[in-house]
């Protein structure tokens, strides 16, 4: 198969004192094009909390950062073009492992990088780059889905075709009487809710959007100034989540009787809020980072699980414990149905764009980003650099 003709380019990388430093001589993947790769020449690229988190053990000297880009399609692997329906000079978004030890050449912020074939989406035709790769990045639209409709057990429902019916959810523990707007069968039940918590996040508006496709009815938490936001992705009630009546207010609002959490914060303390707000009965949290097990044994009637949001692309990751995953098949069949469904819901124009900050000071600019992030003067909006 081709590889790319370039043998060296610029890259944010490990360096060699456990930080990400800005490199003008990294190898570009030099292995031969697998025939299920593409090989993309980056464009923009997003960044994404992760990735300001690539430091100490997570850290790989020489390995290529980033998980979320989009470019053009240089080359593509036979099984890409014949089963996949890619094409050299695509315009695409890609979905990337970075930090990679098993593959530190291969990362999404490089000019050139190459992906696989269910982790790549073609871009709509009035979206720019920037606007693809921030409103479709991969790593949320693969993570969220799969911690809802597989991880949480939820029935994807009709509109999130092939996935509904090609990967139903697992049968899992407690059983949770599950009622849609899209329900077949005769019930006068209102539809599930589901406790979106951190809606204001980009992960939570992935979160929103999916579930009221699938046919929830969302609440959601978040800041005051993010209200407004989650609202106008779909949530149906939103609640502050600083409010020391945040929990007591959604068992009154839900009657005692919410069974369903995605954390999409994910820390010891809004677990306990999530926690706090389900009903009686328990039910089943999944959230986005791994979960204090303190908080988790305060009641076992909750089923409580987390979620490692590039599993679906099927490589292993050698992350440190307990980020490393073994190649997992089933994660891997999972986002060979979600890439066409992702793909759908793009082309009929249903998935609405979180909002963005773009800029073009490229890989250098990318770098101060990250730090931004790590302060926490990133809120609301996502991040995008140009190339």
């Amino acid at each position: 198969m081709d590889t790319i003709a370039t043998q060296t380019q610029s890259a944010l990388i490990g360096g060699p004192n456990g930080d990400i430093i800005l490199s003008t001589s990294t190898p570009v993947p030099q292995e031969p094009l697998r025939d299920v790769e593409l090989a993309v020449e980056i464009k923009a690229i997003s960044l994404n909390p992760v990735d300001s988190k690539m430091s100490g053990d997570f850290l790989t000297t020489g390995a290529t950062l980033g998980f979320d880009a989009a470019g053009v399609v240089t080359a593509v692997g036979s099984s890409a073009s014949q089963d996949w329906g890619f094409h050299v000079g695509e315009r695409v978004v890609v979905a990337i492992n970075g930090m990679n030890p098993l593959r530190p050449t291969v990362g999404g912020f490089a000019e050139h990088t190459v992906s696989y074939a269910w982790g790549t989406l073609k871009i709509p035709r009035h979206w720019s780059f920037a606007q693809g790769v921030g409103g479709m990045g991969g790593s949320a639209w693969l993570t969220v889905p799969w911690a809802l409709f597989h991880s949480l057990g939820l029935p994807a429902g009709p509109q999130l075709e092939p996935l509904h019916s090609r990967c139903p959810p697992p049968q899992l523990e407690p059983p949770v009487n599950i009622v849609t707007s899209h329900s077949s069968n005769g019930s006068t039940k209102p539809p599930t809710t589901v406790l979106v918590n951190g809606g204001g996040s980009y992960t939570g508006n992935c979160a929103i959007q999916l579930l009221k496709l699938a046919g929830y009815t969302v609440i959601a938490t978040c800041s005051p100034h993010s209200s407004d936001l989650a609202r106008s992705f779909g949530a149906d009630t939103v609640f502050d989540y600083a409010e020391p009546t945040c929990a007591a207010d959604i068992r009154s609002h839900t009657k005692n009787s919410l069974r369903l959490v995605i954390d999409c914060i994910a820390t010891t303390d809004t677990m306990r809020l999530c926690y706090a707000a389900m009903g009686r009965a328990g039910g089943r949290y999944v959230a986005l980072d791994p979960f204090n097990p303190d908080v988790a044994a305060s009641r076992p009637v909750v089923r409580a699980s987390w979620v490692v949001g590039m599993e679906p692309l099927g490589d292993e990751i050698a992350w440190p414990a307990p980020y490393g995953r073994k190649a997992n098949p089933m994660a891997l069949e999972f986002c060979q149905a979600w890439n066409p469904t992702m793909q759908g819901l793009l082309d009929r124009g249903v998935v609405r764009l979180h909002p963005q900050c773009v800029r073009d000071t490229g890989f250098a600019g990318a770098l101060e980003g990250l730090e931004e992030i790590r302060q926490k003067k990133i809120s609301g909006q996502k991040l995008i650099y140009t190339l």
